[in-house]
């Protein structure tokens, strides 16, 4: 099986969760994602952390090595814009 790319990765968590911003970097095994989502909503950052490995399901198992994530609702995103 080849490496996922970050293009790919991004896909993957796009099609399981609503994002209004998505980022993903990363070298094919260690990934970086900055995901904003109204479904973070009153969330704490571990059940925000766990809505997006639901949404990657067995790809955190079998494909993605390492994914390190910022969960940030519009809100918090907007006001974290410089």
């Amino acid at each position: 099986m080849s490496e996922p790319t970050p293009q790919l990765v991004r896909d993957y968590i796009a099609a399981g969760l609503d994002c209004s911003h998505l980022e993903v970097e990363g070298d094919g095994r260690h990934f970086f994602a900055t995901i904003v989502s109204a479904e973070f909503e009153g969330l704490p950052r571990v059940r925000r952390h766990q809505r997006v490995y639901a949404a990657l399901g067995e790809r955190m198992r079998e494909e993605i090595h390492a994914l390190s994530m910022k969960t940030l609702t519009p809100a918090e995103f907007a006001a974290s814009a410089p």
